[in-house]
């Protein structure tokens, strides 16, 4: 997988939360969706995917970073001091996605898909 989930921030407050990321290759975000799923009783991760997003077409390159906000914004790319390029990116919801404890934050990496309309 050419991107890596860092870690999820200010789960349960909807203006605070976010997810890290950092691309470890050039990729696409495109091929990318983060899900929010639950842990299984056995502790593994659940095939309970309650909310979804799939990136926008975004090409990045190797060490940039990527900060997913649940909230309303604006898309945007910035510059760092530090020299680290920073892609923000916003989920759009109007309430928090993450909970305090319970979910798992999933990495999809979709390389192909096929849609159909349903009638």
């Amino acid at each position: 997988m050419k991107l890596r989930i860092d870690s999820v921030h200010g789960h349960g407050d909807q203006k605070a939360e976010r997810v890290r990321l950092t691309a470890l290759e050039d990729c696409n975000l495109h091929y990318y969706m983060i899900s929010d799923a639950t842990f299984a009783k056995g502790g593994g991760i659940s095939n309970k995917h309650r909310h979804s997003k799939w990136f926008d077409p975004k090409e990045v390159k190797k060490g940039d970073r990527v900060v997913l906000y649940t909230r309303k914004g604006k898309d945007v790319t910035v510059k760092g001091d530090d020299g680290v390029v920073w892609h923000k990116v916003y989920w759009g919801m109007n309430s928090g996605v993450w909970n305090d404890d319970g979910d798992a934050a999933v990495l999809i990496n979709i390389n192909a898909w096929n849609s159909t309309a349903v009638k």
